[in-house]
């Protein structure tokens, strides 16, 4: 009964955040993503009163409120990621075999996959991660050390110099406005919404060459040339049922839309046929609820599912459960990081309608292995992710953010497996807070790009990607750290998002306790190496060993 518990305390006291109108803390987050929960963990654990702030009603961003099951390497199971990050890895995996009838089998493994979905070793339900996250929270929460505002944004800051002094927000219920002040500030929003509001300089889409010598970067600046984002979903299929949706108003837009790419997209969007995100050739994927057999035929149905009924006993599941995040979700209609809110706000409205046109679709004219048209036996399942309105995730996915113009910027060169022909490892920083590995994996753009998919060596995240370059006490805690348009493509993903937020949090911890600014830090050998103690001591490897084999890592690299 704790777990349950777990949910009332936290309704609780949702009912009293009203009654707060000014706070102090010594670090405030804002953004719940799964960099700002690892740093609100860090951070609260090490003794310190933290705020973390969420503008949805879930904490754990692309893990739970945009329902994206954790895009991992191929060593995540042994190696590769911080102690905390693998408990809570641990957690979900001790969720299911709690609480759910699982086969002898399933429940045995010690590395059972929920879903058996070929994304990644570990597919599973956002609210099993959800529940992990709010376990992990609850003894903070009780002794006072963190205090967290959900359904609560960013709107105003108050700075001095090259300081913030307080942030403003917005209760997204009520309307109400409180003002936070704080010693440290850490922006863990999905689009680096902190940084406009306080100044801090940064930088939004597309480089060019001149300005990183990156040899895949543009001719010139493209500063609204953003990855594609999505609106991702949940289904269940159920023979002999009818399920089709309401048809979306703009449907026959979306079913007839043809990216405008280059290289060129081989047709409409809505096709079993796309590019191949690593030759740019057209390459036809399979979707089959009954009888796909996963990676070897690049079945789109097992490749995000998150329930596997054959890991339950029989009679349990009635079907699986995927989840769907596609390229056909990519919306290529326009950037969201420059964005004004009522901007803002209209692409996401318009990505929910293709989300829902894509459903509509395949509900009703997507081709069936055996003949015919239409799935109707798809259920959209509004309930995995947290019954919003329209059943979608109840945020969309992000894959690019703001980034800090920071100390140091992570660039192509460093970390391109084609660049370092005779190395195994990306370049090695002196300055490392973390390791992480994933292929430099960019969806289209908004901007015209096809996919820029290409091979990267396992790498180490420099503490001066972490450190603006003037602002002293404002640090980035997700995606938003000093890597390129390019780079981002591989520092996105779960686990490394992970790695950057508890980092901060450490970091901010660590110049509490002895008044420093974060840049000290990285700039006097001693203290650099008593702080790398403090993050390996807390269970975050630094570096890779020096004889991994590269292509072990790529979880997708047996994939047609």
């Amino acid at each position: 009964m704790l777990f349950f518990r777990l949910f009332t305390f936290c309704g609780l006291f949702r009912a009293g955040d009203d009654l707060m109108k000014e706070l102090r803390a010594d670090v405030l987050i804002v953004g719940g993503s799964l960099g700002g929960c690892a740093a609100a963990l860090a951070a609260s654990q090490a003794g310190f009163k933290v705020i973390l702030t969420e503008e949805t009603d879930w904490l754990g961003g692309q893990l739970t409120s945009q329902a994206v099951p954790p895009d991992e390497h191929g060593w995540i199971e042994r190696m590769g990621c911080t102690r905390s990050y693998r408990r809570l890895r641990e957690g979900v995996r001790a969720y299911y075999r709690k609480f759910y009838p699982l086969t002898p089998q399933a429940k045995s493994d010690p590395f059972f996959n929920p879903g058996t979905g070929w994304v990644s070793p570990l597919c599973h339900e956002p609210k099993a991660a959800l529940f992990i996250l709010e376990a992990l929270f609850a003894p903070l929460t009780s002794s006072g050390r963190l205090i967290i505002l959900r359904e609560h944004k960013a709107i105003a800051a108050d700075t001095a110099g090259d300081r913030v002094r307080a942030i403003k927000l917005r209760d997204l219920r009520s309307g109400a406005e409180k003002t936070i002040s704080a010693r440290y500030f850490l922006d863990a929003t999905e689009l680096g919404d902190l940084l406009p509001l306080t100044g801090t300089e940064f930088v939004t889409g597309a480089e060019s060459r001149a300005q990183t010598g990156e040899p895949n970067a543009k001719d010139r600046p493209e500063p609204r040339n953003v990855q594609a984002f999505s609106v991702c979903f949940a289904l269940s299929y159920h023979p002999g049922e009818d399920h089709t949706i309401e048809k979306p108003i703009n449907y026959e837009f979306w079913r007839d839309y043809e990216p405008k790419l280059t290289p060129a997209w081989p047709g409409k969007l809505f096709s079993w046929t796309i590019s191949n995100p690593r030759t740019l050739q057209p390459q036809t994927y399979h979707f089959d609820p009954e009888g796909e057999t996963g990676r070897a035929f690049s079945g789109l149905w097992t490749y995000r599912r998150i329930l596997d009924r054959k890991n339950f006993q029989r009679g349990f599941m009635p079907s699986d459960i995927t989840l769907m995040n596609v390229p056909m979700l990519d919306y290529l209609e326009g950037d969201i990081t420059c964005a004004d809110e009522e901007e803002r706000r209209r692409h996401i409205e318009r990505a929910r309608e293709q989300s829902l046109s894509f459903l509509y679709w395949l509900q009703t004219e997507a081709p069936r292995p055996t003949g015919g048209y239409g799935f109707p036996e798809l259920k959209l399942r509004a309930d995995v992710v947290g019954y919003t309105s329209d059943g979608l995730a109840k945020a969309p996915y992000i894959r690019e953010s703001r980034r800090i113009c920071a100390e140091f910027t992570v660039c192509e060169q460093h970390v391109s497996a084609a660049l370092r022909p005779r190395d195994n490892r990306a370049e090695q920083f002196e300055d490392s807070v973390g390791i992480g590995y994933y292929r430099i994996d960019l969806h289209p753009t908004c901007g015209g790009d096809n996919y820029l998919d290409i091979e990267s060596l396992p790498f180490q995240i420099p503490l001066g990607a972490l450190l603006p370059v003037r602002v002293e006490n404002l640090l980035p805690a997700c995606k938003n750290i000093g890597t390129t348009h390019i780079t981002n493509g591989c520092y996105r993903l779960h686990p490394v998002e992970w790695n950057i937020g508890e980092a901060a949090g450490l970091l901010v911890a660590f110049c509490l306790e002895r008044n420093l600014a974060p840049r000290a830090v990285r700039d006097f050998g001693p203290r650099l190496a008593d702080f790398q103690k403090l993050l390996m001591r807390s269970g975050i490897e630094l570096a890779w060993p020096p004889d991994i084999d590269p292509n072990e890592g790529d979880p997708h690299r047996h994939a047609v």
